[in-house]
């Protein structure tokens, strides 16, 4: 089969591999479509950062590199084990790629205490085939689109991410970086009853974007303050913040835009270490939170969520592309050209 495998920074190389092999507990997947994310994008430019090392193999899942990358993926169901139950061939599913070492009931004090993901841990969905836990397999409906069941992981990231941030009916938000998290959180505020959406980046094509689905305020960043435009409108700051662009100017706005006691939540993945006056935070009120992935609730709520039509993620795909061209056409440009936001890597291509 085909598999998308990273080797190391900037070196990612599609190779044929064995067809992989079911054990006790698993699920054979044909994967249909698979999006390349921020943190696979990550890996990519400056890893490793959640990837194994030839000398450092995964803890929990023993794999080092080469690994195949792709964990937003989705696809059916062509084989499982004996003893799988309540799953079966020719099901359309969907993956929840964290692996948690299973220590604690509480499940985000689970994923806190040592977690990976497949696609970043394991052989994940950048592959013809991929074999995951049952555990790991969320059924869809069959008139469920196999391209929205790939954007089911990053839309529960946001959804998450929404929760962290304690969002209530009627708040003020405000979001930094128009990526495809951020504009999925947007989708995420609104449908959690957000009264204005200020979204702020430097691309003015992401901001559009970012418009059609649902932010009430785009402001370009390099052309205007984002604080002094949020003071404008709300002069003790918005309720809400979430910062999605992972640089240290936007961690700073955050706390500038949040009104005393609001809260602003950490959603960005950093390439490196930056530094931070904890003083902006206990001279102004405003409190800290953040977020890394999801529970298995908000993974479960992400689907029907879409399933029933209350969110539509598929906005913010802005590219198809085959599994041969990833590395020039996916990540190279994901990379250079700001104006994307969700690629989709076509495997089997199954609607």
């Amino acid at each position: 089969m085909r598999a998308g495998v990273l080797y190391g920074k900037k070196d990612i190389r599609v190779e044929t591999r064995e067809n992989p092999e079911i054990a006790e507990g698993q699920v054979k997947v044909k994967v249909a479509w698979t999006g390349i994310c921020g943190s696979d994008l990550h890996e990519y430019n400056a890893g490793p950062i959640f990837t194994p090392t030839e000398d450092n193999p995964n803890p929990l899942t023993g794999v080092d590199r080469p690994v195949t990358l792709g964990h937003e993926f989705s696809g059916v169901v062509t084989e499982t084990a004996e003893d799988v139950k309540g799953i079966q061939k020719g099901d359309k599913v969907c993956i929840n790629p964290l692996i948690t070492g299973g220590v604690h009931d509480h499940a985000l004090v689970d994923m806190y205490k040592g977690f990976t993901f497949v696609g970043l841990g394991s052989d994940g969905g950048f592959a013809d085939y991929a074999v995951v836990d049952q555990k790991n397999i969320v059924k869809l409906k069959d008139s469920t689109s196999l391209e929205i069941g790939a954007l089911v992981e990053p839309t529960a990231v946001a959804l998450q991410a929404v929760r962290e941030a304690e969002l209530k009916f009627s708040e003020s938000v405000a979001v930094f970086g128009a990526g495809p998290i951020g504009l999925l959180t947007v989708i995420a505020a609104r449908a959690a009853g957000a009264k204005d959406i200020f979204v702020f980046d430097l691309s003015d094509t992401r901001l559009k974007k970012a418009e059609e689905v649902g932010a009430t305020h785009i402001v370009n960043s390099g052309n205007e303050n984002p604080v002094e435009y949020i003071k404008k409108f709300y002069p003790d700051g918005v309720d809400r913040t979430f910062e999605v662009a992972g640089v240290p100017v936007t961690v700073n706005q955050a706390v500038d835009v949040t009104r005393p006691r609001g809260m602003v939540c950490i959603v960005s993945i950093f390439e490196k270490a930056m530094e931070f006056n904890p003083m902006k935070l206990t001279a102004s009120g405003v409190r800290l939170s953040s977020t890394l992935a999801y529970e298995p609730d908000i993974f479960e709520a992400t689907v029907k969520m879409i399933e029933s039509g209350q969110i539509d993620p598929s906005p913010i795909i802005t590219g198809h592309i085959e599994l041969e061209d990833i590395s020039e056409k996916g990540f190279e440009v994901l990379v250079s050209d700001k104006t994307q936001a969700k690629i989709l890597v076509k495997l089997s291509g199954e609607k």
